[in-house]
């Protein structure tokens, strides 16, 4: 017997939804691909189905989970809470699901090595530097996720992930963080060769969430009586430095996320004495996985550059 939703998504036929057994998988492949596109019709264009076969494979769907995961326009579709929340957990299923056959097909799982990381580093300093690393190890298909929530390594299929995170008796510290003031050349006036701290009142001062570091920053170097600027903030460092580029302000960026384009020169920084940074970025791997001779040498190499990176901004900061 068929069954029907009602308007509120739940079952007519007065059979209960809970514990109905999922009989294809097609259905949520179908529902993932229309959760996507927001459309049945693209939907259809991506699998090589139609329309129609799309949209009945998601009406069984909602008929086994008991709940609608779709309303129904007339020009399109958009998902219910419920149908949103479920879109999330099958598609990092079926990309589990994807990268584990994928892992089979070449032979061995050695070959993928697969990096959990923020927003923020991925963007700014893995994206551009990540190619060193496959050149010296061709044979590795690096797969990196971008994302700042917390992966749970001894059940998911990462096999390591570097954090911002505090970094006192941290055993995997890679690097220690320190802020930087960093500014476009084009705030500069013509023939003026630098910006100095007596600079700071002429433009909004860009942080990322609180004024907290910018307060003991210009505590320490005695010009903390303003007038300043703070009007502007950001969530992310990746997206404080790319304002800072653009030349929206002065921003007190971490200089890991800045280090790229102050080595391109897109970024100059203000001599300023320093203040202590408790946070940096760590590796973190699950304890079975921690000898692979792939994370040994992504990690090596890790270390390796991050080195370099220290001595070059230590070098770029002196008088």
């Amino acid at each position: 017997m068929q069954s029907s939703l009602d308007r509120d998504g739940y079952l007519l036929d007065g059979q209960p939804a809970r514990g109905r057994p999922l009989r294809s998988l097609s259905g949520l492949i179908d529902f993932d691909s229309a959760a996507r596109w927001g459309s049945f019709t693209l939907a259809a264009q991506e699998l090589h189905k139609t329309p129609a076969a799309i949209s009945l494979q998601v009406k069984q769907l909602e008929e086994a989970v008991g709940f609608a995961l779709f309303v129904r326009h007339p020009r399109h579709i958009a998902l219910t809470d419920k149908g949103e929340e479920l879109a999330r957990t099958v598609a990092q299923v079926l990309r589990e699901l994807r990268d584990k056959v994928d892992s089979l097909r070449g032979g061995q799982d050695e070959c993928m090595l697969r990096i959990s990381t923020t927003h923020s580093f991925a963007l700014k300093w893995l994206a551009p530097n990540i190619g060193r690393f496959t050149d010296l190890h061709p044979e590795l298909d690096i797969r990196i996720e971008s994302s700042d929530r917390l992966v749970d390594l001894e059940r998911e299929e990462h096999d390591l992930a570097i954090r911002h995170c505090v970094t006192r008796d941290h055993p995997g510290v890679l690097f220690e963080e320190h802020m930087v003031i960093a500014y476009s050349p084009a705030l500069l006036r013509p023939g003026e060769p630098d910006l100095t701290l007596a600079d700071l009142t002429r433009f909004p001062l860009l942080y990322e969430d609180t004024t907290e570091y910018w307060a003991k920053i210009l505590r320490a170097n005695d010009v903390l009586q303003g007038p300043y600027d703070f009007s502007r903030s950001f969530s992310h460092y990746g997206v404080l430095t790319q304002a800072a580029v653009a030349g929206q302000g002065i921003a007190l960026v971490a200089c890991s996320i800045a280090y790229e384009d102050i080595r391109s020169g897109a970024l100059r920084l203000i001599r300023a004495n320093s203040v202590p940074y408790p946070r940096g970025y760590c590796f973190i791997v699950a304890p079975h996985k921690a000898e692979r001779p792939k994370v040994l040498q992504f990690r090596a190499w890790l270390q390796g550059e991050m080195a370099a990176m220290t001595r070059a901004l230590e070098q770029a900061q002196r008088p």
